[in-house]
């Protein structure tokens, strides 16, 4: 299942974000989306993870959570 994840901090890693959903389980890869001209984050990313079971327990339990100063928002991203 693939989530979004919204309103991060532009200091929080690649590592950070994967470390937080690998609580929940399995993250088959996490992707930042990063500025083309600065290089820095954008403040939002995406995470999969396999198994929908862990994350649907990963949305439950981060949606809403303090990391780096923000409260991050997690959901289910939509098919484009």
């Amino acid at each position: 299942m693939k989530l979004l994840v919204r309103n991060l901090a532009r200091s929080t890693t690649e590592d950070q974000v994967k470390a937080l959903f690998e609580e929940y389980g399995t993250v088959q890869w996490c992707n930042l989306i990063m500025d083309k001209a600065t290089g820095g984050s954008k403040g939002f990313g995406f995470v999969e993870m396999p198994k929908p079971g862990e994350a649907k327990a990963a949305v439950k339990n981060l949606n809403a959570r303090e990391v780096d100063g923000n409260k991050i928002r997690v959901k289910k991203a939509e098919s484009k």
